[in-house]
């Protein structure tokens, strides 16, 4: 389809994808009549600038030169560009403005991540959001603009057939598309934030009776719970869904599922963390990969650490989600440390049946380049 004949509020089809994944953790699973798509999600797309290499925070009334820079799409972008580095075929359904910011982002998720943009639309006179992070002392500080979003944002009426679905819930807000996917047989993985109305109130997510597993961070967990600590918490919600799985931050996480009797535990790996953003995001779509593809819960839950894990070594969002180049570098060193714990290895040793050898190459890799956009050649 050409530029002249695409339907209003679509872009042309790509011509092709620059996937660097190289393996299918699906592929031993799929089948004729399986969906053709993985994951799908939904939400708001930003354009994220970050400045890295502040030595400190900018002071009123001077200016500040950052050593580094990136540009790259957030928001829910964060997720679906972590999901596809993972190897699974990733639909996401979002509205993109008509300026040069959504032309970038547009094209970075389709041609750069090989993400299905079908479900998605561009809005005349829309502008994207933007969100520019300033990185320096460990920490984070971001500031956000955009115009308020289209009315149908950000799903359509009927979500495609997938094997599983990311969904952000919120308190008293029921989104029509998540009962529809999971009408259809797709597996709900419901992710949180903090609720600002200070309830904490679990009936007020009327979503989570759809969802398959629900991954809030410990202090969530605790507060909407009433538990004193994170482990019980997550046995108590699995009144509420059949698997939950808890963040403990430095401590790593816990996960127990309701249907099988099983829990797990599994320490976060030691490294030193130059940015968190997009760490949950990625935590998430590591441990949707373990599920779809039928992983034991522990193996599960190791991954999905592992992956955020990669993450925070590097700054940004959807520039830090590791792929499978990342994560067989970080396994090949970690098997050429002398007297390294065998237990640990033990704990990781699923990795060695799935990251083929030739696929180690120097990493981190360059994700994304400071200008929104060089021109191309002829």
């Amino acid at each position: 389809m050409t530029a002249s004949t695409a339907p209003a509020g679509k872009r042309p089809a790509g011509k092709g994808s620059h996937r660097q994944t190289q393996v299918d953790p699906l592929a031993p699973l799929r089948a004729p009549g399986d969906p053709s798509c993985d994951v799908y999600l939904t939400g708001t797309v930003f354009l994220d600038i970050i400045f890295t290499g502040l030595d400190s925070a900018p002071v009123r009334g001077t200016e500040s030169w950052a050593r580094g820079m990136g540009s790259s799409p957030g928001g829910v972008a964060n997720m679906a560009t972590a999901l596809a580095r993972l190897g699974l075929r990733t639909s996401l359904a979002a509205a993109f403005g008509d300026d040069h910011y959504g032309d970038y982002c547009w094209d970075a998720l389709e041609h750069g991540e090989g993400i299905d943009l079908s479900p998605s639309r561009t809005v005349p006179g829309w502008h994207s959001p933007v969100t520019v992070s300033m990185a320096y002392e460990g920490e984070r500080t971001m500031v956000s603009h955009g115009h308020e979003p289209p009315p149908e944002e950000p799903a359509p009426e009927c979500p495609p057939r997938a094997r599983a679905a990311v969904a952000s819930l919120a308190p008293g807000v029921s989104a029509p598309w998540i009962a529809q996917a999971a009408s259809k047989g797709t597996r709900v993985f419901g992710d949180v934030g903090w609720d600002d109305t200070g309830a904490w109130d679990l009936a007020a997510l009327p979503d989570l009776k759809h969802c398959e597993a629900f991954l809030p961070n410990a202090e969530e967990a605790m507060r909407y719970t009433g538990a004193d600590c994170p482990r019980a918490a997550a046995h108590a919600l699995t009144e509420y869904v059949p698997v939950a799985v808890v963040t403990l931050g430095a401590d790593g996480a816990y996960a127990v599922d309701r249907r099988t009797g099983e829990t797990a535990e599994v320490p976060a790996i030691e490294v030193q963390a130059l940015d968190p953003t997009g760490a949950g995001d990625v935590f998430v779509a590591g441990f949707v990969t373990g599920t779809l593809a039928d992983w034991p819960l522990a193996d599960r839950l190791a991954f999905a650490g592992l992956t955020a894990a990669l993450s925070v070594q590097e700054f940004g969002g959807s520039l830090s989600a590791p792929g499978w180049a990342e994560i067989a570098g970080w396994w090949r060193e970690v098997q050429s440390v002398r007297e390294q714990d065998p237990a640990a290895l033990r704990r990781y040793g699923f990795l060695a049946g799935l990251v083929p050898e030739e696929l180690v190459r120097p990493w981190p890799l360059r994700r994304a380049v400071p200008t929104i956009g060089f021109r191309r050649s002829a």
